[in-house]
């Protein structure tokens, strides 16, 4: 699963490199689940009910320009709901919207059922 910038990160990130503004991002990351995909202006539509809850995501410091998640993800007791992909958002007041990805393949789920990301799943590059 590779990752994609919003827009308004993009423009934060070359703000940033190019001094005109600074980026700041609060920690941690959180990796929402998606039952609608995002997109470069728009965010996707998070799962909700269950025991759901957005989880803390770390990354591996980065290589050749990309990183990836380096612990698994469990969302345990989800709804019924079928998961297309997975956002990563800041944890500042108003959270950023980091990055978006679509998973290869949607992945339904009944009530109960746990979704997992195994370490390494999570991928994102500036390539």
């Amino acid at each position: 699963m590779a990752g994609n910038l919003p827009d308004t990160i993009e423009a934060g990130l070359l703000d940033h490199l190019h001094g005109v503004a600074t980026l700041t991002i609060a920690g941690p990351l959180k990796c929402r689940l998606m039952t609608a995909a995002g997109s470069d202006s728009v965010a996707g539509t998070e799962v909700a009910g269950g025991s759901y809850a957005a989880q803390t995501i770390a990354f591996s410091a980065a290589s050749s320009g990309a990183t990836s998640n380096s612990g698994a993800l469990s969302y345990t007791s989800m709804p019924a709901c079928t998961v297309v992909g997975v956002e990563i958002w800041d944890s500042s007041g108003t959270p950023k919207r980091l990055w978006y990805l679509p998973l290869s393949s949607s992945k339904t789920l009944q009530a109960g059922d746990t979704f997992s990301l195994a370490a390494g799943a999570v991928t994102v590059s500036l390539d």
